[in-house]
Parts: C-alpha cells; sequence; structure tokens
C-alpha cells in the first residue's frame, strides 16, 4: 500500500479518529480482515461477519502491531471511525488508485475461468513489471478493494477479477478501481437464479466493457455470441479471441496431450507460436486465449506470451488441481466452485484424461440456478453418463436429479451411487478406485466438496472417516 497518514484515511473515508494519540501515523502495509494477518504498519478492517464481528479483534490486530481499525464503532483503540467499513474500504482503495496515474487497471469478468484467467495474465504481466494481482477468488466488493490496497508506488499493474450476484455489482467494482483493459470470457448459469436468466447475466457482464475508457480496450470472447454483442456497449476498441477464424487472437491445431494437457498454435495479428499449457483440460486454451489476448494489447511479443503460457501454473488451489497418489490414482480437485458450464468442462477433461482407464466423477449440489436448478443438474448427470465414465457418485440430496439424468441414458454401463454426505463419497471411492483411474471431485463451494478429495490426497482427514490416503 501507499503510505498514508491515519488523518488521511479519515479524510478520504469521511470518518472520525478515535483514540488516536498521533493523526500523522502512517499506514504503510496492507489493509487485512484478519486480525491473525494484522502486522506493523498495517489497518486492520472490522467487518461484520455472520458467526462474528470483527470489531472484536480490534485489540488483537493492535497487539500484532496494526497501526489502527477502520471501524463502524469506537473501541479503545487506535481506530478511523465510518459510518460503512466495506463502503469505506472501496473509497480508500479509489483515493489510491487516483494517486497513481501510471497504473494500468486489468479487469477480468465471465461466468467461468475468471480465476484461471486472471492467474495467467498475472503470470505473463509480471514479466513486464511489478504488478499485483486477486489472491484466489477476491472479486467482490470486499476483496477488490482489499487487492487494490496492496498497490504500492511501484505497481505498474494491476490485475482484477470482477465477480457479480447481480446488476450494478460490476460497475461498482469498476468505480473503485477504473480498468483500461477488461476481458470478458463467456455467459453461463452461473448464479442464474438471482440474475433471473442468461440475458440478465449477460446485461451484468457487460457493464465491464461498458466501463472502459474511450482509449481502453475490451477483450471478447469472440465464439460467444453474448459476449460478442458487448462490443456495441463500449467506447473502448474491441479485441476479440476464441477458436473460430474471425477471432483475432485464436487457438489452431489444438490437442491434448495423454494427461489431459492442452497444446496449440497461438495466432495473434502479430504472429504466431506454440503453446503448451501445464494446466489440465481443453476449457483453458480460452483463459490462455483471454491471457493472450491483454498481454499482447500490453505489449508482449508473441512469442513471450506463448512461453508465458506453457510455464504457468494454477496459483489458485481447487480448481483442476491433479494430485497422482502413490497408488496409482489421479485425483482432481475441482471443488472451490461449480456451475452448470464449469462441471461440463471438468467432465469433459476427466473423460479424456482417464481415456483407457476408468473415470468417477464425485458431484454435488450447485447453488444459484433458481427455478432451472432441477434440470440443469439433471443435464450434467445426463453428461456424465454419456461420457462414459465408469462411475458416478452424487453427493447431497440437492443434487440428486443427477441420479435421473444419468439413468436416462441408454447403453451406459456406469455404476451409479447417491451418498449423503462427503464421509459417505470417501468411503464409497475407498471401495471401489484401483491403479490408473482418475476420480473428479466438484461442487459449489458452500458445500465444501474439497473435503473429498483432500482426505483421498491425504491432505486433511475427514471427521468420522479413519485411516490413510490410499
Amino acid at each position: 500500500m501507499i503510505p498514508l497518514s491515519l488523518a488521511e484515511i479519515a479524510r478520504i473515508t469521511g470518518a472520525l479518529l478515535a483514540d488516536v494519540p498521533d493523526p500523522s501515523t502512517l499506514v504503510t502495509e496492507p489493509v487485512v480482515i484478519d486480525s491473525r494477518e494484522a502486522g506493523p504498519g498495517s489497518l486492520f478492517a472490522a467487518l461484520p461477519g455472520s458467526r462474528t464481528d470483527g470489531h472484536a479483534f480490534a485489540a488483537a490486530a493492535a497487539e500484532a502491531g496494526a497501526v489502527a481499525a477502520l471501524t463502524s464503532r469506537a473501541t479503545g483503540y487506535p481506530a478511523v471511525v465510518v459510518p460503512d467499513v466495506q463502503a469505506a474500504l472501496g473509497k480508500l482503495a479509489r483515493a489510491v488508485v487516483d494517486r497513481l496515474p501510471g497504473l494500468t487497471v486489468v479487469g477480468i469478468t465471465g461466468s467461468a475461468g475468471k480465476t484461471t484467467t486472471k492467474d495467467l495474465t498475472a503470470q505473463l504481466v509480471e514479466t513486464l513489471g511489478p504488478t499485483v494481482a486477486a489472491r484466489d477468488s477476491f472479486n467482490n466488493e470486499i476483496g477488490h478493494p482489499l487487492t487494490v490496497l496492496r498497490v504500492t508506488a511501484a505497481t505498474r499493474y494491476l490485475v482484477s477479477e470482477l465477480s457479480a450476484r447481480g446488476p450494478g455489482h460490476i460497475t461498482q467494482l469498476c468505480q473503485i478501481a477504473p480498468p483500461r483493459l477488461g476481458a470478458v470470457l463467456c455467459v453461463g448459469h452461473a448464479h442464474a437464479g438471482e440474475f433471473g436468466g442468461l440475458e440478465a447475466i449477460a446485461a451484468a457482464k457487460g457493464e465491464l466493457p461498458a466501463a472502459l475508457p474511450p482509449d481502453g480496450v475490451a477483450v471478447l470472447n469472440a465464439d460467444d455470441h453474448r459476449v460478442a454483442a458487448m462490443a456495441a456497449r463500449t467506447r473502448a476498441e474491441v479485441v476479440t479471441f476464441g477458436r473460430s477464424e474471425c477471432a483475432q487472437v485464436r487457438a489452431e491445431r489444438v490437442r491434448c496431450d495423454d494427461a489431459g494437457r492442452p497444446g496449440f498454435t497461438l495466432v495473434t495479428p502479430s504472429g504466431s507460436a506454440l503453446v503448451e499449457l501445464r494446466l489440465y483440460g481443453e476449457h483453458h486454451v480460452h483463459n490462455a486465449l483471454a491471457a493472450a489476448a491483454l498481454a499482447d494489447q500490453l505489449g508482449m511479443p508473441v512469442a513471450d506470451t506463448a512461453a508465458g503460457l506453457s510455464a504457468a501454473v494454477a496459483r489458485s488451489r481447487w480448481r483442476m488441481e491433479v494430485t497422482r497418489l502413490p497408488d496409482g490414482v489421479t485425483v482432481i480437485n475441482d471443488a472451490y466452485n461449480a456451475n452448470p458450464d464449469s462441471v461440463r468442462a471438468a467432465i469433459s477433461a476427466l473423460a479424456g484424461m482417464a481415456r483407457g482407464g476408468r473415470g468417477y466423477a464425485v458431484l454435488g449440489h450447485m447453488t444459484e440456478l433458481g427455478e432451472d436448478a432441477d434440470r440443469l443438474h439433471e443435464q450434467i448427470g445426463e453428461q456424465a453418463a454419456a461420457a462414459g465414465l465408469a462411475g458416478l457418485i452424487v453427493v447431497g440430496e440437492d443434487a440428486t436429479p443427477m441420479l435421473a439424468g444419468a439413468r436416462g441414458v441408454r447403453g451406459w454401463q456406469g455404476e451409479l451411487s447417491y451418498v449423503p454426505d462427503a464421509v459417505a463419497a470417501v468411503g464409497t471411492l475407498r471401495e471401489r478406485l484401483r491403479d490408473g483411474d482418475v476420480v473428479l471431485v466438484k461442487a459449489s463451494h458452500s458445500i465444501h466438496l474439497e473435503r473429498v478429495a483432500l482426505a483421498l490426497t491425504g491432505e486433511q482427514p475427514l471427521d468420522g472417516e479413519a485411516g490413510p490416503a490410499r
């Protein structure tokens, strides 16, 4: 974070200082919302939570060395007191961006692939200059300003991930850190229940290109007609990416190796080069193309872009995270989150990785799908069976429509199982898995199905499930 005095922070946020002995004291380290991450020079933001109130940890933050806490009431410790802590974070982040005219802000949104594309883009841009990128999925009204507040005077690039649960959310995030480059990956069914349909989702994702300045660049997926149509919503230059011939940045001769890692020829207006991704699943081709298009607009030569993509790794956990166990079983932990589009992509990747062996999918509920939830879950079951998997294990009552979908696929010879929870899923797998099998674990984040994968790999035993990993 750029150094700011408590007096400056109070002015920016419209705050009062409480129990502050010296208003000129500088905040020099990032803002944190977890008192365990507080340290000398930091500012602790006391946010309300579902189970606890951040104000209860103001003392712990102060003891750890935090200069002060950003609070909505006095705590007896140095505090910058504001009416709304979350809103104050946004104001503070915007003030920091405004003080850095040399900072280039890149925004990335879409129904699926945001985090991976953000990670790929960051790994490319870092070679051009000092870069700050969102950690994991810090992409909402809290995580986004926290990311912005990590920039320093030396930072040249900010790579931000922008999410939305309703209309206007992306617009608000763009006001906190106005992007000059913005990429829209796809429009899918994620949060369809909250938005009310795909057209409403497209309208919300289109808020990113609409927010770009005339000298900015909108990077749009030519293979998604709803995204391509967003060209009409922006004043910025439009650059397209995809696998179709009309895309300006495109992939040709796409193939996957035996491990399920895609390779392709990257074609750009300035030339072409070979890319061999270290990520698993053909769906990552589009993520890589979006990152390549952004890097191209920032002046990276195509050969450097291809080399960077080929060297890039998955920085954020539980997204197609592949672990090969000593007994020959491969576990794909893709359980950070799920929607119909990302689950279909993961099943396709599983089928490719299990070619010549047996593939098992352990799938749980996909949340926020609204009135179409049962139909969309049923379609996932159909796809799992049509992919020829050896087994589909459905976890939890809310995901049971997948069972009907799988049963409706004629000729499928795989095993279909229902289990109530993660413990039962692990038990079922331990009875079946053998050398050469590949198992995918995926569900919405709130289901916490990552526990199945972590138990299989031995990272984290489940309560009620004893014994080492296979």
